[in-house]
């Protein structure tokens, strides 16, 4: 038979090895790259025999992001294998590639701490040193079973009766033996460069009535370079931590004994808060969306109409009033229902477009929350636009352009998926179709990339997920356009067309920064705390030498706070050098010094917060300069900054 690779016609002879064929088809130097083998979506090892309706073969590199899964996930292995050596009778259970590395779980007389991890690393190398070959065989379900456990692998036990098939895969690598899908790289050696990072606490299968294990979090990259890249950004995340900044530059704090997953804004936060919040707004009233205002908690009734109550129920807060079940809104979709029910409507006023700087509450374990990235209480950005079906490709092509424009002000470049149906949802296959449809018509319509994020969507529809990129290369999801026919049909939403009948809507859930306090956490990160001038909560101090400037520096604050700069004065005996050090910390934008020389001039020294010195200016020419750094990040995306 006859395969493509990478655009030349081979003959393949019965029974030849994916490793054989791609040998003699590549260059050398391509071939010693090559990890594994795609043939269609199934991937291989590459001592596996070439199938036999296969057309095509994929060569898999190191250097592709599913060969850096690959490496991932047989680090995974090597390092469940020097676990075990180190630590005898210690279980091991499940091993997957992650996101930004690996991990493996493992049941132990004792936790593991991170004084383990030297030792583990160590007993790693000696096995990547040895590159002991990944090697694939097959055997049933009983047998499998038998010889975990022979192995003392309890865990093993389950994760087999819950393969549905009666064969299951084995791979071996030197003397350990492990349960696995696969596939794996050629052998150990091709592991280049591999870091242990932390321990943590799991349950098994993530169920908190199950046994505690110990959770090793590792990485590995395909060179030396590529690791100690990878290494440095953590560091640098680590001093742009927003937990920390939070407290150095007092936006916020978590107050335990007032509950968990609750954030306290402290006035400069606010502040910060309040300024986007009124520039979303304002944005919103410009692109035609009308403000609303809804309660916090509706009648239990209603959450099990949406079908939110059957799904998602474990994610929400309950009370009783007056012998009512009530529960407070983890969305406010259902309001927002409510709210164009409450009078009838016409083709000519669709679409309806309901905004909401809406406060909801999600039960989120204790575990994963997070700072501001993961709360429990928080604000959406969140509307609703309800719409004809003819409107709907235009209606989510006005919010993709509104996520642009919104995201060119702060800099962030972004990549979308479309998240469709996940095994828990509600709604016919055929509503679902035409709204996964409607979505992907209207990014390929727009020349928008996009990659498909199986099973992921919300409950009630498929979604654009937004995933915007950080200056460190982070990801964080915040933007998200929802396309839903179910709800509008549970909720008997209805218009009057031109033909005069009752018609249904469609509805389009949507946020554009997602969470505020989330947004504000990413923020706090990719500016390490300098947020641009217009979004600083003090954009200048004025600093005096002495207190002889202290009137002039009054009479300066005042002309400033007139024309919209907000402004401290900071009169206090201290040198200068150290109230200045000290602006730069709590990154102050513009550091206004005032000494005899100024006050005679009637102006100021500017200095800027990264140490540039602008020299003395009029209060005029200080008020002209700060206008112009605000307006800056507006150009690009069509818009102006409003001092008002």
């Amino acid at each position: 038979m006859k395969v493509s690779i990478e655009g030349s016609v081979v003959e393949v002879e019965s029974g030849a090895s994916c490793r054989d064929v791609l040998k003699s088809a590549l260059s050398g130097k391509k071939f010693k790259s090559v990890l594994a083998v795609k043939c269609g979506d199934a991937m291989l090892d590459l001592t596996a025999t070439v199938p036999t309706a296969c057309e095509t073969l994929e060569p898999v590199y190191a250097d592709s992001r599913e060969g850096l899964g690959l490496v991932r996930h047989s680090a995974a292995h090597v390092m469940a294998d020097a676990v075990q050596r180190l630590f005898p009778g210690v279980k091991v259970t499940i091993g997957p590639a992650i996101e930004n590395g690996f991990y493996y779980d493992f049941d132990y007389e004792r936790p593991f701490t991170a004084d383990d991890l030297e030792a583990i690393e160590a007993e790693m190398d000696k096995i990547i040193k040895a590159a002991h070959p990944f090697e694939r065989s097959v055997m049933s379900k009983d047998d499998a079973k038998k010889m975990f456990a022979d192995m003392g692998e309890t865990y093993k036990l389950e994760l087999i009766d819950a393969v549905p098939d009666d064969i299951v895969s084995i791979y071996r690598c030197g003397d350990f033996v492990d349960l696995c899908r696969g596939p794996h790289i050629p052998d150990t050696g091709r592991i280049n460069a591999v870091k242990l990072m932390s321990v943590a606490g799991a349950y098994w299968r993530g169920d908190e009535k199950n046994a505690m294990l110990s959770r090793v979090y590792g990485t590995a990259f395909p060179t030396p370079k590529e690791l100690s890249s990878y290494l440095n950004r953590l560091e640098e995340a680590k001093k742009r931590d927003h937990r920390k900044l939070g407290t150095q530059l007092e936006l916020f704090s978590f107050q335990e004994e007032g509950g968990t997953g609750m954030v306290y804004w402290h006035p400069k936060g606010a502040l910060v808060r309040t300024i986007l919040e009124d520039f979303e707004r304002k944005q919103h009233l410009k692109r035609g969306y009308q403000i609303v205002q809804t309660p916090q908690i509706l009648r239990r009734e209603l959450w099990e109409k949406s079908g939110h109550y059957d799904n998602y129920r474990e994610n929400m807060y309950f009370t009783e009033i007056d012998e009512q079940p009530y529960g407070v809104k983890p969305m406010n979709c259902v309001a927002h229902m409510l709210v164009y029910k409450s009078r009838s409507h016409s083709y000519r006023d669709l679409p309806v477009r309901l905004f909401e700087l809406g406060v909801v509450h999600r039960h989120e374990k204790s575990g994963v929350l997070h700072g501001l990235l993961r709360v429990r209480q928080f604000t959406q950005d969140d509307a609703h636009i309800i719409c004809t079906p003819d409107q709907l490709e235009g209606e989510i092509v006005g919010v993709l352009n509104f996520v642009r424009d919104i995201m060119k002000v702060f800099g962030f470049e972004y990549k979308m998926e479309v998240s469709t149906r996940p095994e828990k949802s509600i709604g016919s296959d055929a509503d679902w179709d035409r709204a996964t449809d409607a979505l992907i018509k209207a990014l390929e319509g727009q020349g928008l990339p996009y990659e498909i994020n199986e099973g992921d969507g919300a409950f009630y529809g498929p979604k654009i997920d937004v995933k915007l990129r950080d200056c460190l290369g982070r990801e964080w999801q915040c933007a998200t356009v929802q396309c839903d026919f179910t709800l509008p049909e549970r909720f008997d939403l209805v218009y009057i067309d031109q033909d005069g009948e009752r018609h249904r809507p469609v509805m389009v859930h949507r946020v554009i920064l997602g969470s505020v306090e989330r947004f504000i956490g990413v923020l706090t990160e990719h500016y390490a705390g300098a947020f641009p001038t217009w979004l600083a909560p003090v954009q200048a101090r004025l600093l005096t030498v002495t207190d002889a400037q202290n009137e002039f520096a009054e009479e300066a604050r005042a002309q400033l706070m007139e024309q919209g700069i907000r402004v401290e004065v900071d009169t206090r005996n201290e040198k200068l050098g150290y109230k200045v050090r000290e602006a730069q910390l709590e990154k102050i934008p513009y550091i206004l010094v005032i000494g005899d020389k100024e006050v005679e001039a009637r102006g100021v020294n500017v200095r800027l917060r990264k140490g540039e010195n602008l020299g003395l200016k009029t209060l005029d020419e200080v008020v002209e300069v700060i206008k112009a750094d605000c307006e800056e990040p507006f150009k690009s995306g069509g818009m102006s900054y409003s001092f008002s």
